[in-house]
């Protein structure tokens, strides 16, 4: 969903600039110039919000800022727009920090927010907004990004990884975060790709997999549940580690300790 907003953002910018995006190719011009600001994070009509490497939510300090933003005269006074990524984890306080400026926008600003259906999100945000549910099937999300990226996704993702990833932002993080990391996808499997991820502490360093891993580990789990014949045991393991993330999440606990137990009870087993 990020990507399509970032091209809806593209679209919006360009339209007075040299290097228009392109409507029937639904492309972005990398000559553009607001493309090219928007990449080095100086556009500025351009405001972003999302979960900083370090934290687990979306801080109110964060929302404050933006209200700053919102608050100053827009450049050239031309639309200004800003994208709230990974909304779920707005805190009670952020998100009450955004309602209003939410509900009475200040002349000329848009604001995108993007967050997870399955996840929760409170209706008081909900219900200022226009809500659109956009889906894709695999099949679509494996040819968006592979039009994308202008490569097979299943040349760089390993069989046992892309089953469990089948939105077109999944695909493009995962990827991204292999190049950044040096870790090769195509031949890796879910429990190497795990155990590594831990070994690393990629949780600690990396926005996408500090945001992601808990569905991992999820996955592994249902999959061993599938496939393992001590089912009791399996399902205790599940039961116990669904549990904890649901804890962890919650009432911000330590996540080390949390998968220094997992390693030791499942993926060394």
């Amino acid at each position: 969903l990020a990507t399509l907003a970032y091209h809806l953002i593209n679209y919006v910018f360009s339209k007075k600039e040299e290097f228009l995006y392109d409507v029937n190719k639904f492309k972005i011009n990398e000559l553009n110039k607001s493309y090219k600001l928007i990449l080095n994070n100086s556009h500025p009509n351009f405001h972003l919000i999302d979960v900083l490497t370090d934290k687990k939510i979306i801080e109110i300090s964060q929302i404050r800022q933006m209200i700053n933003y919102a608050n100053k005269s827009a450049f050239n006074n031309s639309e200004r727009i800003v994208l709230i990524d990974n909304a779920e984890n707005l805190n009670l306080n952020s998100l009450n920090a955004l309602l209003k400026i939410v509900e009475e926008p200040n002349e000329n600003i848009i604001f995108i927010i993007i967050f997870d259906n399955t996840k929760k999100i409170l209706n008081t945000l909900k219900s200022r907004c226009l809500k659109f549910n956009l889906f894709l099937t695999f099949d679509q999300s494996i040819e968006t990004v592979n039009t994308i990226i202008e490569k097979n996704v299943y040349d760089l993702i390993s069989k046992d990884l892309i089953n469990h990833y089948n939105t077109t932002g999944d695909f493009i993080n995962l990827i991204n975060f292999s190049l950044l990391s040096k870790i090769n996808l195509s031949e890796i499997s879910l429990k190497e790709f795990l155990t590594n991820l831990i070994d690393e502490k990629h949780y600690k360093k990396d926005s996408y997999i500090k945001n992601n891993i808990y569905k991992y580990v999820e996955f592994y789990l249902l999959n061993l549940m599938k496939f393992k014949t001590s089912r009791n045991k399996i399902n205790y393991l599940y039961k116990n580690f669904i549990n904890k993330i649901y804890d962890l999440k919650k009432f911000n606990l330590d996540e080390e300790s949390f998968f220094i137990e997992f390693k030791a009870k499942v993926l060394d087993e």
